[in-house]
């Protein structure tokens, strides 16, 4: 199931942005999409039955021209985006996710999640925080891990709380999505390689960040992150073109109608170049794969507020659209 996005005047910036929908009963098929909601099958204008989103994305510099030909054309061919059902708008074959990247956040975390027996006043574990932030940024080191394809789910479907999430707590995140391959790419460089931008919300069990039961190895991503439909995504890929600058775009997240998050990626401690660059000097990143740049301050562990059967998120980022997805407990299901 899931719930219909609110109405809104422009859908995202630019021109087009792209997305993946389908018909009733019909198949997936990459789509061009117009700020006034009009759809226009890339199938049949690329004349490719078996064009997908990636697929586009994998001949980038050569499609969008074409793209932007098609969006400003205007041509027969376009049906209105509420016929559609609307997916994540790509599947992608890596999700690079970062950690502790926005000031704030960091600081309030590290706040509630004293460490047992750590009676300090908050004031001095905050400047401890603090501390912190300011030798990461100035050692260049990002927290970089990697994600599940599988727990990505589309920008309004219901996200299932598994029984045995006992903290499900919210993280609106900008995703950077891979346009080409990029290997060890300078930070001059990294922006080259992003095709655009989308919005994840990078949901995590706060219960079992952590292994209680063998301290020493630290963080269990796995079990935290990566629940299937833990990573609602999209609705669009608005192209890196029509965002004038991602270290200025706001994010703001929305619970039952009260806002929760609402801080601007200025508050990154290492902005998408960075983390782009950071994470290709280890890994190959491949056209459609994500990067998500962290989350700023307002997660639910800082509200004593986690999600719980019924909630409905309504998360939005500056010129990429918005997204809704309610949440449904398994038991409940």
């Amino acid at each position: 199931m899931s719930v219909k996005p609110a109405p809104s005047s422009a859908l995202f910036a630019g021109p087009f942005a792209l997305g993946t929908l389908s018909a009733p009963d019909g198949p997936a098929f990459p789509a061009l999409v117009t700020p006034d909601a009009q759809v226009l099958d890339l199938r049949v204008a690329f004349g490719d039955d078996r064009l997908t989103t990636r697929s586009l994305l994998e001949s980038w510099e050569s499609a969008l021209p074409r793209l932007w030909t098609l969006a400003a054309d205007g041509g027969p061919g376009r049906r209105p985006l509420a016929e559609f059902r609307v997916h994540a708008p790509v599947e992608p074959r890596q999700v690079l996710q970062s950690g502790a990247n926005y000031r704030q956040h960091v600081i309030d975390l590290h706040v509630a999640h004293r460490a047992p027996g750590d009676d300090r006043p908050e004031e001095e574990r905050r400047a401890e925080a603090a501390e912190i932030m300011d030798r990461r940024a100035a050692e260049d080191l990002p927290y970089v891990f990697i994600g599940l394809p599988s727990a990505i789910t589309g920008p309004y479907d219901d996200v299932v709380l598994p029984g045995w999430a006992q903290k499900p707590d919210w993280e609106l995140e900008l995703a950077a999505v891979i346009g080409r391959p990029a290997h060890r790419v300078s930070v001059e460089e990294a922006l080259d390689c992003v095709a655009g931008y989308t919005i994840a919300n990078d949901l995590t069990d706060r219960a079992t960040v952590f292994r209680r039961d063998m301290p020493p190895i630290g963080t269990d991503w796995l079990r935290s992150k990566n629940a299937p439909g833990f990573t609602p995504l999209g609705p669009w890929i608005v192209p890196a073109g029509s965002i004038a600058d991602p270290g200025d775009l706001r994010l703001t997240l929305k619970l039952n109608g009260e806002t929760m998050q609402d801080e601007s990626t200025k508050d990154m401690i290492f902005d998408v170049a960075r983390m782009v660059s950071y994470a290709s000097q280890t890994a190959r990143l491949l056209p459609g794969d994500l990067v998500l740049t962290g989350s700023p301050a307002g997660n639910g562990m800082h509200w004593g507020r986690l999600l719980r059967d019924g909630d409905v998120m309504d998360a939005s980022i500056t010129g990429l659209g918005a997204q809704r997805t309610r949440c449904v407990a398994e038991a409940a299901r």
